[in-house]
């Protein structure tokens, strides 16, 4: 037995002599740059381009079977320029020589690649030029008909790396037909060792900036990867990806997203992401994504949770113009938990709670995927301040006290690219001093028009009802309301709007009106349409028109005018009116109120522009008013007799409302001059 050791020892010992012997005979008989031109055009003959190989060529043989090459160049493609598509300036692999014979065990130092540049172009006519290589290069061999253990284990051996390094690359992209150009530079790639059934340590970065955008920034990632052959598995452990970006917004983006474990199955095509965190511009997301198929399009299912976060803040740094609201901290919070289902057509929320301020919204969103998709809600609020969100106090002051209020604008543009359908509840909102409950809204909007309907609310006591229609698909939106007003309480409602206490009763109306224009001042300019309110059962504070009355007469009779009653009221059993609206001007023309005293009946106008009215009226006291038992027989005598004058004018608010006198006095001596010259030709007609 020791003689046949002895013998293989010998063999051993001659056959690595041998080798040695032929290592540095090759050594000195062989140099590689000597191939240049033979590699070169064998290149060229494969891809029509030039390679150019500027520094030398190095190989060594013992212990490492090893290849350096200096800096080379690839040519470019016809018509792109002397730029070369693909530079470097120095590579190199290396494979121990000793493993490889005996044991078939592939075990390769680090490979190297330093300065690589490659110059990736789009021209006008949509021709790239990588697109001959693509195309010389053949069919693409599909990923699945690569052998499940490729790259791990070689037939009668194993395959150790000890690392991969590229230092110091940079890829730049432009496109001619869009004008954008994207480079990434100071790009680094490192691993560890890379061997079958082995963690692969990696880690990395890069900078990069696009024109015209102006965006530049940098990102750092790391990570551990797992192949596993056997299993058709690939697992990254404890991905993490860092960057920071200039030009997105004021201040720079800061951007960090973690994945503790992703697993994807190759064979099946199954990708589980599991537990995920990201955060940008100080906005926390975090996802818990369920098991999915990558295969064809992604549609991956998630529960998300987007932290609290300010939108004011948000809309400041990426250089937004964040609206003027009467109260400062509005828009000062959100937050969003829901469940994510992903379909080819569109991303669906369901089990949404969305906090906005201090107002709770739940329900579902349908966001679509598709530029011609259509965005879906059906949302149900708690409580809103809507007038937190108005413009404050003194910018609404300061225009309308020099006569500049700035009209507001129609959205038109966003009309024209709103696709969306839905329906919009809440509990209760508040608009300034006025209440409003069990609110609904729906939404229908698509092809430059959107529809609120039905809206309804409950408000004063009584109920809202509108249909109100903006088409912007034209140069100038047209916006047509359709709006009825059901028994509410007018005591509260002047109180709320006017911050006047001088009406009681309840109102009805109908307003069926429309405007052309981008603004809600070429609106009202162009208002047209009909108009009619009823209001009942209620009283004028503050005006006792039969006492006007009276005291109207007893000045007219030189008499001690009558004591007045106090508090000062006019009721009214109905007061009712409808008028056609023209260019922002309503005119009356059957104006009619039943007083217990007297009919009212007139004509007027109201100025919805200059928000005033100015009606003139006339008023026949009843033969047996109501308030008879406060006037004297001759009173009624009197005032039976004559048609009263009112007068109701000024701003639309607070309007005053007062007896005609002047009228009055002029119908009294027209009568009396009529009667002096009836008597007058009575007399003329005896005499003859």
């Amino acid at each position: 037995m020791g003689r046949i050791l002895k013998y293989v020892l010998y063999a051993f010992g001659a056959l690595v002599l041998l080798l040695i012997i032929g290592a540095v005979t090759m050594m000195f008989l062989f140099d590689p740059n000597d191939y240049r031109d033979t590699i070169s055009e064998t290149v060229y003959d494969a891809t029509g381009r030039e390679l150019v190989i500027e520094g030398d060529l190095d190989v060594s043989i013992f212990p490492w079977l090893a290849i350096d090459i200096g800096r080379t160049r690839l040519g470019n493609a016809e018509g792109f320029g002397d730029e070369p598509f693909l530079e470097f300036e120095t590579a190199r692999l290396s494979v121990r020589l000793l493993p490889l014979i005996f044991g078939g065990d592939i075990s390769v130092g680090t490979a190297e690649l330093d300065a690589l540049s490659v110059n990736l172009e789009v021209r006008g006519d949509g021709r790239s030029n990588w697109q001959d290589l693509a195309e010389a290069g053949g069919e693409d061999v599909a990923v699945d008909e690569a052998p499940a253990d490729a790259g791990a284990q070689s037939e009668g051996g194993t395959i150790d790396i000890a690392g991969l390094s590229l230092s110091n690359a940079s890829i730049r992209y432009a496109n001619a037909q869009l004008g954008d150009t994207v480079a990434i530079d100071a790009l680094s790639l490192s691993t560890g060792r890379v061997t079958a059934g082995e963690p692969i340590d990696f880690d990395g970065g890069f900078n990069f900036s696009a024109e015209p955008a102006g965006v530049s920034g940098d990102v750092a990632i790391e990570s551990r990867i797992h192949f596993l052959p056997e299993e058709a598995t690939i697992r990254l452990e404890g991905l993490e990806i860092a960057g920071n970006a200039v030009g997105v917004a004021e201040a720079p983006v800061t951007l960090a997203f973690e994945a503790p474990t992703i697993t994807l199955q190759t064979e099946s095509r199954q990708a589980d992401i599991g537990a995920i965190s990201l955060s940008v511009m100080n906005v926390d997301i975090e996802a818990d994504v369920e098991p999915f198929s990558y295969a064809d399009s992604p549609t991956p299912n998630a529960v998300i949770r987007i932290d609290a976060f300010s939108p004011r803040t948000l809309m400041q740094s990426l250089a937004i113009d964040a609206p003027a609201t009467a109260d400062p901290d509005a828009f000062g919070k959100l937050m969003l938990d829901a469940r994510l289902a992903m379909t080819d057509s569109a991303i669906r929320l369901s089990d949404v709670e969305l906090v906005f301020d201090d107002t709770t919204f739940r329900g579902q969103l349908v966001v679509p995927r598709s530029a011609d998709g259509t965005f879906q809600l059906d949302l149900a609020g708690d409580s809103i301040d809507a007038t937190r969100y108005m413009a404050p106090a003194d910018a609404e002051a300061a225009p309308a006290a020099s006569g500049d209020a700035v009209p507001v604008e129609i959205p038109v543009d966003l009309i024209r690219a709103l696709n969306a359908r839905g329906n919009l509840t809440l509990d209760e909102a508040g608009l300034g001093k006025m209440t409003f409950t069990d609110l609904a809204l729906g939404v229908n909007a698509g092809n430059g028009r959107v529809r609120f309907h039905p809206i309804t609310a409950a408000f004063f006591d009584g109920r809202y009802v509108g249909d109100t229609r903006i088409d912007a698909s034209g140069s100038q939106a047209v916006m047509t309301v359709d709006e009825r007003i059901e028994n509410v309480s007018l005591a509260p409602l002047a109180k709320a709007m006017f911050e006047r206490e001088n009406v009681t009763g309840l109102i009805n109306g109908r307003f069926q009106l429309s405007g052309r224009g981008n603004d809600m001042g070429a609106i009202q300019r162009t208002l047209s349409g009909n108009m009619s309110f009823v209001l009942s059962d209620g009283a004028f504070e503050g005006t006792d028109v039969w006492y006007e009355l009276r005291k109207a007469r007893a000045r007219f009779k030189q008499e001690q005018p009558p004591e007045p009653t106090l508090p000062a009221r006019t009721r009214f059993s109905e007061v009712s009116a409808t008028g056609q609206v023209t260019n922002g001007v309503m005119q009356n023309n059957d104006f009619k109120a039943l007083l217990p005293f007297m009919e009212l009946t007139g004509r007027g106008s109201v100025n919805f522009v200059e928000a005033t009215v100015d009606y003139s009226m006339s008023g026949r006291v009843l033969d047996k008013p109501e308030l008879i038992d406060n006037a004297t027989p001759e009173e009624i005598a009197d005032l039976t007799q004559v048609v009263i004058p009112l007068k109701i004018e000024g701003p639309l608010a607070s309007p005053s409302i007062g007896v005609d006198i002047q009228k009055i006095i002029e119908d009294r001596v027209k009568e009396e001059i009529e009667d002096e010259i009836k008597d007058r030709l009575k007399d003329l007609f005896r005499r003859d």
